[in-house]
């Protein structure tokens, strides 16, 4: 028999269902309250609430355990490449040989992108954010591919349109990138790998022959696919909330791309290396700033540690430390801010009060100092995570589509001015 919630409200009881997930989590479905007793629930940023059910991504914060698909995120970073671990969370289940080397092949005939999209970037202010011209980027392929504005099309051009944007993704932000820092655009190299390719289009030039280093390849690679998917967060709701109205697939990961731009979510990195560089700037000593950090009535924070959902450890950060600290050596990089970063690092393992806050370093801080080394203008950091974090979008925007979900329309509990009457502007 299914459990049972009961309610009381105004001296009536009322039953909901209780639906419990493959991992046990359980949630109350209060999908039919309103019209049976006329209340809502009130929950401020949805940090309680189940907006779907969703096979894609297991998180167990308390726990630290990040699952793709049931596979666990450490296996994936170990063993996989990127785009096995594309095809795990599109798919459902890990490719064999022949399905991963057609899907590469699929990819592969579509990483070019339309020359009258190059003439976009003529446009943009010189200081245009890398974040403000990929979001419009991707929104306006939906332009040259009319097709895809029906989401209820065809299975085959449904497929195509998913094949076109993670193809063409690293292409753009690899224009992007160029464009920042006003180097001529690299057409893709498609005997290269996804990786290495993207690699090749952001740090290569027309003059030069340029062989991706695969100690950078391999972090590159980790990095992605630690950001591939995250469960419901800001970003994978707004694509699916976005989604939820059948906008199609390019407007949809467009809308995620905005809310990914925010440093409260994919800017995080940025903001470490703003805070590292702030430190250096004041002199590099880190005795006042780790006290201000302790300050409860002091408004600075150390950004790069802790985790909103982590409340132990980042599971993602254990993965990426060896590669940040594999990344330093390889390069052999001189720069103040990063040795903060690594002495900051350092007293946060060993520092009681960080220790027993689970105020760890997370994925934020390595990512920051892998891509500050480098040499990846600050700017360009959140790009980057929105390269990783394409498959999730996707298969998040997939299975609400799947699944029949409705429209997202959440409700509010309204304090506003009570019914008055116009008055008119000579009696005011």
């Amino acid at each position: 028999m299914s459990e049972i919630a009961k309610i009381e409200l105004d001296g009536k009881i009322f039953e909901l269902p209780v639906v419990t997930g493959t991992e046990n989590e359980k949630a109350i479905d209060i999908s039919k309250l309103r019209g049976q007793s006329g209340y809502i629930t009130l929950d401020r940023g949805f940090k309680n609430t189940g907006s779907c059910t969703s096979a894609i991504t297991f998180l167990d914060g308390e726990k630290g355990i990040l699952r793709y698909r049931g596979y666990p995120i450490e296996q994936l970073a170990e063993n996989a490449s990127f785009l096995e671990v594309t095809y795990l969370i599109l798919r459902g289940e890990l490719p064999t040989p022949v399905q991963l080397k057609a899907f590469e092949e699929r990819i592969d005939n579509h990483t070019l992108v339309h020359e009258d999209m190059k003439r976009f970037f003529e446009a943009y202010p010189a200081k245009a954010h890398p974040m403000g011209i990929l979001a419009s980027m991707i929104c306006s392929m939906s332009t040259f591919y009319p097709e895809s504005q029906d989401p209820n099309r065809s299975k085959e051009a449904f497929e195509l349109s998913i094949i076109r944007l993670i193809a063409k993704l690293p292409t753009l932000a690899a224009m992007v990138y160029k464009n920042t820092v006003r180097h001529p655009f690299m057409y893709p190299k498609n005997d290269l790998g996804y990786v290495e390719n993207f690699m090749y289009m952001t740090w290569g030039m027309p003059t030069e022959d340029y062989e991706p280093d695969p100690v950078v390849a391999s972090a590159l690679n980790k990095l992605l696919i630690l950001h591939a998917d995250h469960e419901q967060n800001c970003s994978a709701s707004t694509v699916r909330i976005v989604g939820s109205s059948q906008a199609n697939l390019y407007a949809s990961v467009s809308a995620g791309i905005s809310a990914l731009w925010g440093p409260l979510h994919g800017g995080a990195n940025q903001a470490v290396i703003e805070m590292l560089e702030m430190i250096q700037a004041d002199g590099g000593g880190l005795d006042k700033w780790i006290a201000k950090a302790k300050d409860k009535e002091d408004p600075f924070r150390l950004m790069g540690f802790g985790h909103r959902v982590y409340k132990n450890f980042d599971p993602r950060a254990t993965i990426i430390k060896k590669a940040c600290d594999d990344i330093l050596e390889k390069l052999g990089v001189n720069d103040p801010s990063l040795a903060i970063a690594k002495q900051l690092e350092e007293v946060a393992l060993n520092d009681e009060y960080f220790k027993s806050r689970g105020l760890y370093p997370n994925v934020d801080f390595y990512s920051g100092i892998i891509y500050k080394a480098m040499g990846i203008p600050t700017e360009m950091f959140t790009v980057m995570f929105a390269l990783g974090r394409l498959p999730g979008w996707i298969a998040q925007w997939k299975e609400m589509l799947d699944n029949g979900d409705p429209i997202g329309r959440p409700r509010q509990v309204y304090t506003g001015e009570t019914v008055r009457d116009f008055v008119p502007l000579d009696k005011r």
